[in-house]
Formats: structure tokens, C-alpha cells, sequence
């Protein structure tokens, strides 16, 4: 069965799906591979269960022949990921009114080894031995939304592109030797090649990461504003004064009479208002030379802490640029990170993010770019949730 013939036997949710498709993928110039680029793009949104080109080929109205043509669109089609999600940040971005970038972390356990970049590493929450493949994904936030625009699939030694199991998955050289920390950066490199999106803040969770510092300094160089939580033994330098003094975020906000005090209100689940503490470096501070690349010029950071209400839980500490934002707005901004772990946990139950079984690395950044696609479709279509149950002409 051809994938015309499939188009004509599923829906294709009318003008909106056509003016998506158009805006999204206009490179797909070739007919066939257009129309299974909407075909797959339909199916994520439709197909129920777990979001394979099998299983979803099950789903009606598509019919079962049509799994194999889903597998080679996304398995041996060559086209190009990084412009389609260019375009649907652009999307997203005249659509909504972004306020800041922000990564989150997926781990998606596997149990074989041969999927692309599968390997076993302990969980930092659990202390588990895991085996599973580790993405990063970066989220254009607008309020409390956020959005998918970019992947990275974080790869171990055992992946190397210089390796048999490497050139087997077709994993590019560039790649080699790629940290978390690389991606994060590389990330803030390519929006600052995009004058509308440039200017937005980055909002980070550093609290775990081997090199927040390497993070910050690259934002730094790339003059990137931030709002990023780190540990309590993050290093920082009190500066202005004739030998800069180091120190970490948590001693240094220990010092009482260095600090102040906001008191936010937070209305709690029974409705009652309860005061919630955050304390303020009084001054600014400097961060600790990275020792690559020059940081002349660097603005200082603000810190935050916002200790926890019920004291069961070490409390937060915060790093900003944003020096002159009211203490609301950095709070608001620190919450992106919370709204894209819980988008991310839509888009492993609902769009299949965690469904992906080849073995390339193409593959993998095809099938993950359908998924973002459907889930900026769904969210600003603006249709109602019923709609995308699908009912074939």
C-alpha cells in the first residue's frame, strides 16, 4: 500500500495539519516522503499504545502494510532533523511568548544492548545500576508551558564513532567525546545564532552536573543571561575587594547579616496562605576563573536561597545574572525547569519518546523530531482533546 493511498484512508486533521505541515517541512520536497512524514506525524497523535511503526500501524484507519514504510521514514530517509526543529521553535516562539530556554534530562531504559547509544550507568537519585540510553532535551518555555525543539543522545566510550559499534549506528565524528556539559552549551551556541530567540534567559538544574562550572562559563562567554540552581557547594568569589575571597553559595548565605529576606505568600492545596522565606546575597558575586577562555567582563551573579517551609529538605540555592528582577519573577523563571520534566513525562506516555527500538543514530533523532513536532501540534493547535481521537473519512 502506498503512503497516498494511506494519506487518502486517514484524516489528517484538516487545514491546520496541512498548514503545519507546510511551515514545518518544507524541505520534503519528494511527494512520498511528505506523506509519510504526515502519515507518521498523524500516527504519534493517534495511534494508542506504545508509539512504534508496528504497534502503530495497528491503529486505525492506517492498515498494517503500512509499518513498513513508517520504519523506513524514520530508519532510511535521509533528511535532515536540525532544520525542522529550527522551524518549530520559530513556530513556537510567533505562536506563544517565550521567556526562557531550559534542558531536562530523559533516561530511557532499555533492556538489549543494541540500541543506539545504550549503555548501563548508576542513577544519581536511586544509587541504581541502570541500562538505558541518556538524552538531553532543550524546551523553549512561554509561562507554563514548555515546548521540545531539541535533542541530544549523550553517548559513552563504547560509542565512539571511530568504533565498529559506532559506525554501525551511523554516529557522526562530531560526536566523539560529547559531555552533557558540550551539549548544554551547544545548545546556547546555535540560539545565539538566532536573533529573535538570543536574548531569553536559560534556566538550568546544575545541581547534579559534573561541570556546572564548565556550563556557566560557557554561557558566560556566549552572554548568556541564566537563572540556574545549583548545589550547595558550588564555588563563588566575593569580589570588590583587594584579594577575591572563595567560597560556596551555601556558607556564604550562612552569613546572616549578608543576606536579606523576602517573604512570598504561597496559597497551599487547602486554600490556606502560608509565608515562604527567600533569602538574598546582599551583594554580587563572581564565579572562579574556568581556565578556558576569558571572562573580562563577566556580569555578576545574584544568589537565592529559598530554604524548604517544612525544614525536611536542604534548601535551594540559585545563581542569576538577572541582577535587577524582582525576587517573584526569578522564582517564576526557576519554575520552566519543573514545567519541562512534567512535559517530558507527556511525551514518554503520550507522543512515544521512550518507544524508539533501531539501532542508528539518524533514526533516533528522526523519530524523537516527529515526536516534538506532534507535541507542538497538539498543544498549539488549539483543538480539543477529542479531536485528536481521529475518525477516518
Amino acid at each position: 500500500m502506498s503512503s497516498s493511498e494511506i494519506c487518502a484512508a486517514e484524516p489528517g486533521d484538516g487545514a491546520y495539519m496541512q498548514t503545519f505541515m507546510d511551515e514545518i517541512f518544507p524541505a520534503f520536497q519528494r511527494p512520498e516522503q511528505r506523506r509519510w512524514a504526515q502519515t507518521y506525524l498523524w500516527a504519534l497523535l493517534h495511534a494508542p499504545g506504545k508509539k512504534t511503526p508496528r504497534r502503530m500501524a495497528l491503529g486505525r484507519p492506517l492498515p498494517s502494510a503500512a509499518a513498513h514504510g513508517l520504519h523506513q521514514f524514520i530508519n532510511a530517509s535521509p533528511w535532515e532533523w536540525n532544520p525542522v526543529r529550527s522551524r518549530l521553535a520559530r513556530r513556537v516562539a510567533t505562536r506563544t511568548t517565550p521567556d526562557a530556554w531550559t534542558v531536562a534530562e530523559l533516561i530511557i531504559p532499555k533492556r538489549g544492548e543494541h540500541s543506539v547509544g545504550v549503555h548501563r550507568r548508576v542513577d544519581p537519585v536511586t544509587g541504581r545500576s541502570v541500562n538505558c540510553q541518556r538524552a538531553l532535551v532543550l524546551f523553549l518555555a512561554s509561562g507554563t508551558q514548555c515546548y521540545p525543539v531539541d535533542w541530544s543522545l549523550v553517548l559513552d566510550g563504547a560509542w565512539n564513532p571511530d568504533r565498529e559499534r559506532g559506525r554501525r549506528a551511523r554516529i557522526p565524528g562530531s560526536e566523539a567525546g560529547r559531555t552533557p556539559a558540550d551539549h548544554v552549551i551547544g545548545y546556547a551556541a546555535g540560539v545565539a545564532a538566532q536573533p529573535p530567540l538570543a536574548g531569553l534567559p536559560w534556566v538550568l538544574d546544575l545541581t547534579r552536573c559534573v561541570d556546572a562550572a564548565g556550563v556557566l562559563a560557557g554561557l558566560r562567554r556566549l552572554h548568556a543571561d541564566m537563572v540556574c540552581e545549583v548545589a550547595p557547594d558550588h564555588p563563588v568569589l566575593l569580589t570588590g575587594r583587594h584579594t577575591p575571597v572563595a567560597t560556596t553559595v551555601s556558607a556564604l548565605m550562612e552569613v546572616r547579616h549578608a543576606r536579606q529576606t523576602h517573604v512570598l505568600l504561597r496559597q497551599t492545596p487547602n486554600g490556606h496562605v502560608r509565608p515562604v522565606p527567600v533569602h538574598i546575597y546582599a551583594g554580587t558575586v563572581g564565579a572562579p576563573r574556568s581556565g578556558v577562555g576569558d571572562d573580562a567582563g563577566a556580569r555578576p551573579y545574584r544568589i537565592l536561597e529559598r530554604p524548604d517551609p517544612d525544614g525536611r529538605q536542604p534548601a535551594r540555592y540559585w545563581l542569576t545574572t538577572l541582577t535587577d528582577l524582582r525576587v517573584e519573577e526569578i522564582l517564576r523563571l526557576a519554575r520552566s525547569h519543573a514545567a519541562a520534566l512534567s512535559a517530558m513525562t507527556t511525551l514518554g506516555r503520550r507522543f512515544g519518546v521512550l518507544d524508539f527500538e533501531g539501532r542508528s543514530f539518524p533514526g533516533w533523532h528522526h523519530h524523537m523530531t516527529m515526536a516534538s513536532a506532534a507535541y507542538v501540534f497538539q498543544r498549539l493547535s488549539g483543538a480539543p482533546a477529542a479531536v485528536f481521537a481521529g475518525a477516518p473519512h
